[in-house]
């Protein structure tokens, strides 16, 4: 086994199924609330906020949860877990891969520079965020940077004065504990409020099988100031990941392990102006460490043969402003990263400035029986100090009819593009498993759709046809009789069909 096996470009092992758990302390809701108990001993209960109309289970069952495990069962994207979803997951949108998905928290874009095994290594409290909304089509513009095939979105949720406390065991002894208060105070004289929010998180197991145990850790502070048009966050957070699993990544039937770390500080403020109308600017440094361990048995020296640490920092300017009529969304980025690493040695390079920057326009023009025709055009332009960048237009027609039944029509062309992680540039290009390739450069992909959207008596739904051409898109490929993949430049059409419906009625909710 070479160093370079470590470099984890294909699909590995799956649990075969979720750790059960008992839960025997629940959620322990408003903690810091005052007034909940009233005069004639009536309680009074908080309300209830749902966090996405999609996905009905958004807890983990053996681990605690993260931003990944709602997205479990999000229906527009294909998660692949090692260990568990949240030990490892890779994340894929409309048949892509696992390196082109795209994570944005607020603002600004939030991947790892190494491998798309890590984009979803996000050390926040799924309670501090909102929902994660699967951004395809024409909104890809201005959405995160480097992300060809789509992109995870998240927004900042307001903090509130509330609290959860919960502590659960289950089988394969597995411990869980987390615990979040929220308290939010006025801005006396200031206007608006302040808040700060403290969320910790833990849990143990040993495992559904012989080395499949994980033990995570995570800690956040998050600091909140709110006005009548604005939200600003300060955020930390760490997180720390070990877990195993037999043939995590290889097919040798060895027992591995991963040991994440995971830092991250971010700030993001946002200003709406009404109509629509707002921007928002965002800044972030994140530290990721991954130490691999290919034997757990193996006795290890003073240097650890699969050990990567990147940095990337970042930040953001975007929004929306209207004028005479024509409202321009806009966005530009900058993204610095660098990796240092004890197997990723070869390669042209090992840091890299991205930039991103799109203008798209957009006009309405009402139509006779009511609706809109809307049209929305513009451009993008991706760059970095180490390739050639690319100008790429994007376009959308739609129509818009009042009332129930069909509400909007739309067709869609957009092209993006992508660089490679480093794990696919500095592999070495003769050895190992997983094979690099240092002469890769741009990919790039044509996104074609057509939608359509409605509501008909208690449902609501949307379906979309597409067709996506990857060109040049770094996959990892192998000849027969050769057990090595090597990261290789490959043209693929991608052509699909995908809808989501939803029915709302008292007793419950139905989603397809």
């Amino acid at each position: 086994m070479r160093p370079e096996m470590l470099n984890k470009g294909a699909s590995g092992g799956r649990a075969p199924r979720e750790t059960r758990r008992a839960t025997i302390l629940a959620v322990l809701a408003g903690l810091a609330s005052s007034g909940a108990w009233s005069a004639t001993g009536t309680v009074t209960l908080p309300g209830i906020t749902v966090y996405s109309p999609w996905v009905a289970n958004q807890a983990s069952a053996g681990a605690m949860a993260m931003p990944i495990s709602a997205l479990r069962y999000e229906p527009r994207v294909d998660i692949h877990g090692r260990n568990l979803a949240e030990g490892q997951a890779d994340v894929t949108v409309r048949g892509g891969t696992f390196e082109n998905v795209g994570f944005q928290l607020g603002a600004a874009t939030i991947s790892d520079p190494q491998t798309g095994h890590y984009h979803a290594e996000l050390p926040v409290a799924p309670v501090l965020l909102s929902a994660p909304r699967i951004v395809t089509g024409a909104e890809l513009a201005t959405r995160a940077a480097n992300a060809s095939g789509g992109v995870v979105a998240y927004t900042w949720r307001p903090a509130r004065t509330a609290g959860l406390a919960l502590v659960s065991v289950g089988q394969d002894r597995l411990r869980r504990a987390e615990f979040h208060q929220g308290f939010v105070r006025p801005l006396a004289g200031l206007g608006g409020r302040v808040g700060v929010d403290l969320a910790l998180a833990h849990s143990k197991s040993a495992g559904a099988i012989a080395h499949g145990d994980h033990e995570f850790n995570r800690a956040n502070l998050r600091l909140q100031r709110v006005g009548s048009d604005s939200q600003t966050d300060v955020f930390a957070g760490y997180q720390g990941k070990r877990f195993g699993w037999p043939n995590l990544y290889t097919p040798f039937n060895s027992n591995e392990t991963e040991n994440l770390q995971t830092a991250l500080l971010a700030f993001n403020h946002r200003r709406d102006q009404g109509g629509g109308d707002h921007v928002e600017a965002g800044v972030f440094h994140r530290r990721h460490k991954d130490d691999y361990a290919f034997n757990r048995q193996a006795p290890l020296g003073p240097v650890h043969p699969f050990q990567h640490t990147t940095w990337l920092r970042g930040a953001t300017l975007g929004g929306r402003q209207t004028a005479g009529g024509v409202a321009v969304d806009y966005r530009a980025e900058v993204l610095a990263d660098e990796i240092k690493s004890t197997a990723l040695t070869g390669g042209r390079f090992k840091t890299r400035t991205t930039t991103k920057l799109a203008v798209v326009a957009a006009k309405q023009w009402p139509v006779a029986g009511g609706g809109e025709v809307a049209l929305r055009a513009g451009a993008t332009h991706d760059d970095t100090n180490r390739d050639p960048g690319e100008f790429a237009p994007v376009a959308e027609l739609a129509r818009t009819f009042p009332g129930s039944g069909i509400r909007r029509l739309h067709v869609s062309y957009l092209r993006t593009s992508q660089v490679p992680t480093y794990t696919a540039l500095n592999s070495s290009p003769t050895a190992g498993l997983f094979r690099g390739n240092p002469g890769l450069g741009r990919s790039a992909a044509d996104h074609f759709e057509a939608g359509v959207s409605g509501a008909w008596a208690r449902w609501t739904g949307e379906a979309t046809a597409f067709v996506r051409r990857d060109h040049a898109l770094v996959d990892w490929t192998f000849r027969r009789g050769v057990i090595a993949r090597t990261a290789n430049p490959v043209d693929i059409v991608v052509t699909g069909f995908e809808g989501v419906a939803r029915g709302s009625w008292a007793a419950g909710e139905i989603v397809l």
